[in-house]
């Protein structure tokens, strides 16, 4: 999935990494530690979900500044912006659901009208939907605007498939990932591949959200039991090193040369 495009502006520097497997290994994490973060912060650290989420909320602006302010992609900006999205994005769908008693059949029908609106407004105005074109201002806006609804759709639709379809998060797990591997044959067997690339990243928000119940629930109701804790802090750990060897250079396709910041 990672020619996404035949051209590339080379009068800037593009603000999103390189489509690799480390791009989506890092992807799922980030979305697991959404899971299990979200619920420790709220629940196990005692803050209350209103504070967690000004919080998270909060330390998202602040990266989101720094991330606007850089004029190319730099790994720790931009992955510390894509997990604080991931715990937010959690943290609102949840509030959606156990605050407002909003049924998951509406949040993810909203969600899912929200990101097409949004696809519908990067593509006429740009005229692509490639993530290799964030070369300006407002591209970068429309992408993170996408990036958040992706999430919060992907988070409420793997929900719904495992709690109120009953699905299970193991079976989650299992279902989700079959179909990434799927999407993953067809963008190989010649399917466009920018829209394999969103349908999958879409589905990296079920499937990391299924494997943080996996990773933290008890072994009496199917889980490794690590709780979350202990899942979040091995998640970040896993993040943090793939992400330092990317800002060192050390995964090569993974971020292409003359990517650093200064």
């Amino acid at each position: 999935m990672s020619d996404l495009t035949n051209a590339r502006p080379i009068h800037m520097l593009n603000k999103v990494p390189e489509v690799t497997l480390t791009f989506w290994i890092i992807k799922i994490i980030s979305t697991t530690v959404g899971e299990t973060g979200a619920d420790w912060l709220a629940v196990h650290v005692g803050l209350g979900a209103a504070i967690a989420a000004g919080i998270m909320v909060s330390l998202l602006i602040i990266m989101l500044f720094l991330q606007f302010r850089s004029w190319r992609y730099v790994p720790w900006r931009y992955w510390s912006v894509i997990m604080l999205v991931s715990v937010v994005g959690t943290r609102f769908t949840d509030g959606l659901t156990d605050g407002w008693n909003i049924s998951r059949y509406v949040s993810t029908t909203v969600f899912a009208l929200l990101l097409a609106a949004t696809f519908a407004t990067w593509y006429f105005s740009e005229r692509t939907l490639s993530i290799y074109t964030i070369t300006t201002t407002r591209r970068e806006l429309i992408y993170w605007t996408t990036i958040f609804f992706a999430f919060a759709l992907g988070t409420t639709a793997g929900d719904l498939a495992t709690e109120a379809l009953d699905l299970g998060f193991n079976v989650g797990v299992l279902v989700f990932g079959a179909l990434i591997v799927a999407i993953a044959g067809a963008c190989y067997l010649g399917a466009n591949a920018v829209l394999t690339f969103w349908w999958a990243y879409i589905l990296t928000g079920p499937l990391g959200a299924s494997l943080g119940d996996l990773l933290s629930q008890s072994q009496l109701n199917g889980g490794v039991g690590l709780g979350t804790a202990q899942a979040s802090a091995i998640c970040l750990v896993v993040v943090a090193t793939l992400v330092a060897l990317l800002s060192i250079g050390q995964f090569g396709p993974g971020m292409p040369s003359g990517t650093t910041d200064e």
